[in-house]
């Protein structure tokens, strides 16, 4: 299995393949990585790295009380301590670029998308924004996915019907779900309403039948939790909101 290496975007959520990403890019570190992508040739894919944030802060905090022309600028790691794959899940998501939007203040407004898995071997956090080694994880089928697939998109759509009632939205207008058994793994990972570390079980998933028995059951329960609860916040098929980087 080679190697590659990555620019870094950690982020508080998870990212799936086929998923889509919007982010509102404004620190410098962030900036300076969406300039480099930019400045790419056409024909070149811009992409990076996008990992689940597990023990640090998205945003690094700015000094409180200084003015804004002496507050010292964050570096590559503020804010993920002085080993940053520490506070990092080590299986991530390459997203690539579809837009990069320059703004008059120099931020950016970024429009990716999730394509595949990988492992982030090591962080470097000696340039203007963090790199990493990176290994590509294959997609593998496991054993029967083509029957749990139906099993889970029956119990997909028991969960929307009451999440539906649950936030009194309707159905309709909602896409048809895919028949292709990874596809709608990562899917329905992306579409339920999970925290960040059943999400990124989801996607550490050593293959498709495991990740789609593994939602069986959470849909299942989240399911019977819903039926019992006056009203839940609804969530979206494929989109997540946009990250304030």
């Amino acid at each position: 299995m080679t190697s590659a290496r990555l620019p870094i975007f950690p982020l508080n959520s998870v990212l799936f393949p086929g998923l889509v990403l919007p982010l509102n890019v404004f620190e410098q570190r962030y900036r300076a990585m969406m300039r480099h992508l930019d400045e790419l040739p056409e024909d070149e894919p811009r992409r990076f790295g996008v990992v689940a944030i597990r023990d640090g802060l998205e945003v690094a905090h700015s000094a409180p009380g200084l003015p804004a022309e002496t507050r010292p600028e964050p570096g590559p790691a503020t804010g993920f301590g002085s080993d940053p794959i520490a506070a990092f899940h080590t299986v991530g998501c390459v997203a690539e670029a579809a837009t990069i939007r320059g703004r008059e203040d120099g931020t950016y407004e970024v429009l990716a998308t999730g394509t595949t898995r990988f492992r982030l071997l090591s962080v470097d956090a000696s340039g203007p924004y963090l790199t990493g080694e990176v290994e590509d994880l294959p997609e593998r089928p496991g054993e029967g996915p083509g029957a749990l697939a139906s099993g889970v998109l029956r119990a997909f759509r028991t969960y929307q019907k009451r999440l539906a009632g649950a936030t009194e939205r309707s159905l309709a207008g909602r896409p048809d779900l895919p028949d292709e058994p990874s596809v709608l793994s990562y899917l329905v990972a992306a579409a339920a309403m999970l925290d960040v570390p059943a999400r990124q079980r989801l996607l550490e998933a050593p293959d498709t039948a495991t990740r789609l028995a593994t939602e069986l059951e959470l849909l299942r329960a989240e399911a019977a939790l819903i039926a019992k609860l006056p009203s839940v916040p609804a969530a979206d098929l494929t989109r997540r909101p946009t990250s304030p980087n």
